[in-house]
């Protein structure tokens, strides 16, 4: 099958033949049909965090499923799926609390054995998968924990985006920071996470959603799927602008860069008892700084990983947000490509002229 194929770090994706097992007693093979380019793939392209190569890339992704391991019995072929980088395994401490998003076995119980074939090769030699998924691909081999079925009115290209960027932004306003009707927000970066948490404050009720970006054509996209204000960090003091439109702070504040700049502006934007919600991928050794006499206002900093997510409850949840009109996600796609187009879609990120590309696969 044609993966794209990440050969060192920092580096490109390289389009080549890979070859993919047959399913194991707990395995799935999908088809993909469509996969998002998410900016989690491009920290670890640039280096910003590390991943043994050669690998797969891609996580953000939805298919149908080919063929199933003796011991399936969640899904069957013909089923539509939504991947998640959340796999979980079902019965350590986080999952049985209900925190899926933070397993505490997923790295070892979702994996094959070392002495087993690989999932991925390449001429005999090992190719890594990617956080369990690895979409970037023809297909996927994946653990039954890393699928939920879905609606199969359910568009595929745009079930893809609920992989991981819609439910890490949604999730991250429901789940994490449980925002309550009539509360004021504040969104920092509208790419597609942010653009998600734009549109979970509006369904959530909140009266207020300020977006703050430096790009004009994403501020009006935020615009279009929820925010009542917005700022141009470029050309302005997005904490003085975000306090004097809601007469001395939010009472959330949602970062959605991965910058420390933006992380700690998240928390000044706050008024007294708010929250601040870093959802954005912060490089590896960067430090976050707050003024600690602010703790004494009761102020908090908190992370998301993935929303907090229950993905087998939340995704068809948010299917059926899209369906009856709600969530709005073909607005998000900025472009549809071919995965021979990937290093293009990426071209288009780093430039900021996308909230989302959409690989489809034929």
């Amino acid at each position: 099958m044609k993966a794209a194929v990440l050969n060192s770090i920092p580096g490109r994706l390289d389009i080549e033949e890979v070859q993919i097992g047959e399913p194991g007693p707990r395995e799935v093979l999908v088809r993909t049909a469509a996969a998002g380019v998410c900016h989690s793939d491009l920290h670890f392209m640039e280096g910003k965090y590390t991943y043994p190569c050669p690998a797969v890339l891609g996580h953000e992704s939805a298919g149908v499923v080919e063929a199933v391991g003796s011991m399936v019995s969640y899904v069957r072929p013909g089923d539509h799926v939504i991947t998640c980088l959340s796999a979980f395994c079902g019965h350590c401490s986080q999952c049985t609390d209900g925190h899926l998003s933070l397993c505490e076995n997923k790295a070892t119980e979702l994996v094959r054995r070392p002495d087993d074939p690989p999932r991925l090769s390449r001429d005999g030699e090992v190719v890594n998968q990617f956080l369990h998924l690895s979409s970037f691909a023809e297909q996927m081999l994946v653990h039954e924990h890393a699928l939920v079925r879905i609606d199969p009115d359910m568009p595929l290209d745009r079930a893809a985006l609920i992989g991981c960027g819609v439910t890490t932004g949604l999730g991250a306003v429901f789940r994490t920071a449980r925002v309550a009707p009539g509360e004021a927000v504040a969104v920092i970066g509208c790419g597609g996470i942010g653009l998600s948490a734009i549109q979970g404050a509006r369904i959530a009720g909140a009266n207020r959603i300020i977006a703050v970006d430096t790009v004009a054509s994403k501020l009006e996209l935020a615009q279009e799927l929820g925010a009542t204000h917005v700022v141009d960090a470029s050309s302005t003091d997005a904490v003085q602008a975000v306090r004097d439109l809601t007469g001395g702070g939010v009472h959330h504040a949602f970062e959605a860069v991965g910058a420390k700049v933006t992380a700690e502006q998240s928390f000044q934007m706050l008024r007294n008892g708010g929250q601040a919600t870093v959802i954005g991928m912060i490089p590896l050794g960067t430090t976050v700084e707050v003024a600690g006499v602010e703790l004494l206002y009761e102020k908090r900093l908190t992370g998301s990983n993935m929303g907090s997510n229950q993905f087998r409850t939340d995704m068809p949840r948010f299917v059926d947000m899209y369906l009856d009109g709600r969530l709005k996600l073909d607005e998000m796609v900025s472009k549809t490509i071919s995965l021979e187009q990937i290093e293009d879609g990426f071209a288009d990120m780093r430039a900021g002229n996308v909230a989302r590309s959409v690989i489809v696969f034929d």
